[in-house]
C-alpha cells in the first residue's frame, strides 16, 4: 500500500514560538531571516556550545548567550553556517554581557542563509522557554495521534459496514474542516466531500490547479495554487508499487503535520476500501459519473452549479454538442468500453430501473445525430439478439438543457423498456417513436389515469387473472390480429376465441369495435406502465 511517508510530530512555526505570552516578556526582535518565520519548531534546544551544529538533528530552535563566540568573529559565523546546515528552525540570542546588541556578523551570516535570528532585549529564563514550548509540542502531538487514531477507527468502522466512497470521504472532509478531492493520476476528479460552495471553488479552477501543482511528478507538494504552505495536502493511493491516485486536502487551516497525519490515515483507509471492492459495487470512477448524472436527471442541484465537475471529472463541457442517452438494461462496462473503441467522450453510469445514462460530448463539427446511430449499431452487433435500443433526446448545445435531454431520453427508455423485443425498433428510439406508449409513461403518476386505467380493467384486476390479461395485452400490440396472437401463445384458433370472449364478458366491451378497442388498450397501457 502506497501513501505518504510518517508524518513529523506536530510541530509549532517560528512565528508562533514568538508568540507566546513567555517569550514576549523577552522584548524578541528578529533581526535576520524575517521571511523564514513559518518554519516548523520541532523542539527546542539550550546551547552555549561552538559546534551545537553536530548535535542537531534538524528543526530545533537553538537557545543561546554566545558567551563562547564572544571577540571571535569567524566564529560567530561558522556558528551561523552550522546551524543551517543542520537544517535549524531559528537561532534566538539573549543580549547580556557577552552581546549588548546583535552582532553584525552573526545578522549578516543568518540573512545569507535565510535562518532566522532573533535577539532578546530583556534577561530571560531560557528554561521557562523550553518547558513552554515542549509542553505545547507534548500536547500537539498526543492530540494529533488521538486524532489520527479517531480518524482510522471511524473509516475502518464505515469500511466494514460497506459503506460508499462518498460516505468515507464525508468523514474525512468532517475532521479536515476543508474540501477533500479523490483523484485519480490523470487529475480526473472521482470523488469531493466538504461544503458545497468551497468545493464548486476548488473544482471551478481545478484543471489549472492539477496542472500547477502536480504537473511535476511525484511529492507532497507542489508549485503555484496548491502547496502545502497554502494548507493544500496530499497523499499517494496505490498497492504493489504501483500508484493509482491520491486524496487531496484543499486548503487545510490546522498545521501541516496534523494535515498530514490526516491524509495519511485517509488513504490508507481508501486503499482498503478499493480493495475490498469499493463498497457499492462498482468502481470509484463509476460512482462518480453516476451521482453527476444522477444530480443532473433531478434537478436539484442547477445545472451550472454542476458544471464545475463535469469539467474535473474530465468531460470535455467547452464548445461542444451534447447528446444524452439511456439504455434500458444496458452494462454500464460494455458501454464505457464501447466509449473507448469509438474515441467518443462521454459519462456512463447506470441510473435506477436498471437503465444507464450516456451522455456524449461531441465536437461541435460533429454529426452528432450520425454518430449515435453508429453507437447504437455497435451496441445493437455487441448484444446480438437481445437487440438492444439507445433511447436518445435532441442533441444540447448549451450545458443548461442537458438535465432536460437526459429527462427526456429516460422517458423515451420508460416508453420501450417492455417492448424493445415485442416492436420492431430501431437502434435509436427518440420521442417521435414512441407515440401513445410515450405519453402513458408521461401521464402515468397522474390520479385520473390511474382511475381510468382501474376502472376500464376492472373485471380483470379483481379477479387477478394474468393469464388473460397476457392475452389481452398481445392481441391489442399486435392490432388485433388473432393468428399471430395465438401464435405467440401457443394455443389454437378456437381456444383463443373462448379467452377473447372471456375478456369482453368481464370488461364488459366489444374488442372488435375500435373505440372500445382504443380505450381498453390505453387502460392496459397504463396499467403496465404503473407496475414499472
Amino acid at each position: 500500500m502506497t501513501t505518504t511517508s510518517d508524518a513529523p510530530e506536530p510541530a509549532l512555526s517560528v512565528r508562533q514560538v514568538l508568540a507566546l505570552e513567555r517569550v514576549l516578556a523577552g522584548e524578541p526582535e528578529v533581526v535576520a531571516g524575517a521571511s523564514h518565520l513559518d518554519r516548523p519548531v520541532r523542539w527546542v534546544h539550550v546551547a552555549e556550545a561552538a559546534d551545537v551544529g553536530v548535535m542537531l538533528s534538524g528543526g530545533e530552535m537553538v537557545l543561546t548567550t554566545g558567551v563562547l563566540l564572544a571577540g571571535d568573529e569567524e566564529r560567530q559565523a561558522e556558528y551561523v553556517r552550522s546551524l543551517h546546515r543542520a537544517e535549524a528552525a531559528a537561532v534566538v540570542l539573549g543580549l547580556g554581557r557577552a552581546f549588548p546588541a546583535a552582532p553584525d556578523v552573526m545578522r549578516r551570516a543568518a540573512e545569507r542563509c535565510g535562518l532566522p535570528m532573533v535577539v532578546l532585549h530583556r534577561p530571560f529564563p531560557f528554561a521557562e522557554l523550553t518547558e513552554e514550548v515542549q509542553s505545547r509540542l507534548v500536547r500537539r502531538k498526543f492530540a494529533a495521534v488521538s486524532l489520527s487514531e479517531a480518524v482510522r477507527t471511524e473509516l475502518t468502522a464505515l469500511i466494514t459496514a460497506g459503506a460508499p466512497l462518498q460516505r468515507l470521504l464525508d468523514e474525512v472532509a468532517r475532521h479536515s474542516a476543508c474540501p477533500v478531492v479523490v483523484t485519480n493520476l490523470a487529475h480526473r476528479v472521482l470523488g469531493t466531500a466538504g461544503e458545497r460552495p468551497a468545493v464548486d471553488d476548488v473544482l471551478r479552477d481545478w484543471e489549472r490547479i492539477a496542472r500547477q501543482a502536480w504537473g511535476h511528478g511525484p511529492g507532497r507538494s507542489g508549485t503555484g495554487g496548491g502547496t502545502e504552505g497554502d494548507g493544500w495536502i496530499r497523499a499517494e493511493l496505490g498497492g504493489r508499487g504501483e500508484r493509482w491516485g491520491r486524496i487531496v486536502l484543499c486548503g487545510y487551516r490546522g498545521d501541516t503535520a496534523t494535515g498530514r497525519l490526516l491524509a495519511d490515515r485517509a488513504a490508507e483507509a481508501l486503499v482498503l476500501h478499493r480493495m475490498l471492492g469499493g463498497g457499492a459495487g462498482c468502481s470509484w470512477e463509476e460512482q462518480s459519473a453516476q451521482g453527476l448524472l444522477t444530480d443532473l436527471v433531478s434537478g436539484v442541484v442547477p445545472a451550472r452549479q454542476l458544471l464545475p465537475r463535469a469539467r474535473a471529472a474530465g468531460l470535455p463541457v467547452n464548445r461542444r454538442t451534447f447528446v444524452p442517452l439511456v439504455v434500458p438494461g444496458g452494462d454500464p462496462a460494455r458501454l464505457e468500453r464501447l466509449l473507448r473503441l469509438l474515441g467518443l467522450s462521454g459519462l456512463v453510469a447506470e441510473l435506477a430501473a436498471g437503465a444507464t445514462a450516456v451522455l456524449l460530448s461531441l465536437p461541435r463539427d460533429q454529426d452528432a445525430a450520425a454518430l449515435t446511430a453508429h453507437f447504437a449499431a455497435r451496441l445493437r452487433t455487441e448484444t446480438g439478439p437481445d437487440r438492444r435500443v439507445v433511447a436518445a433526446a435532441a442533441p444540447r448545445t448549451a450545458w443548461e438543457d442537458v438535465p432536460g435531454g437526459l429527462r427526456e431520453a429516460q422517458h423515451v427508455a420508460d416508453a420501450v423498456a417492455d417492448s424493445a423485443t415485442a416492436l420492431d425498433l430501431p437502434p435509436v428510439v427518440r420521442l417521435r417513436d414512441v407515440h401513445l406508449r410515450g405519453l402513458i409513461r408521461l401521464l402515468r403518476d397522474d390520479p385520473h389515469v390511474q382511475s381510468f386505467a382501474e376502472r376500464e380493467l376492472d373485471g380483470l384486476l379483481r379477479e387477478s387473472d394474468e393469464d388473460l390479461l397476457a392475452v389481452l395485452r398481445t392481441y391489442l400490440a399486435t392490432g388485433r390480429n388473432k393468428s399471430r396472437t395465438a401464435q405467440l401463445h401457443h394455443v389454437s384458433r378456437p381456444a383463443l376465441y373462448r379467452r377473447l370472449e372471456a375478456i369482453q364478458v368481464r370488461l364488459g366491451v366489444d374488442l372488435d369495435d375500435f373505440e372500445q378497442a382504443a380505450s381498453v388498450h390505453i387502460a392496459l397501457l397504463a396499467h403496465d406502465a404503473q407496475q414499472q
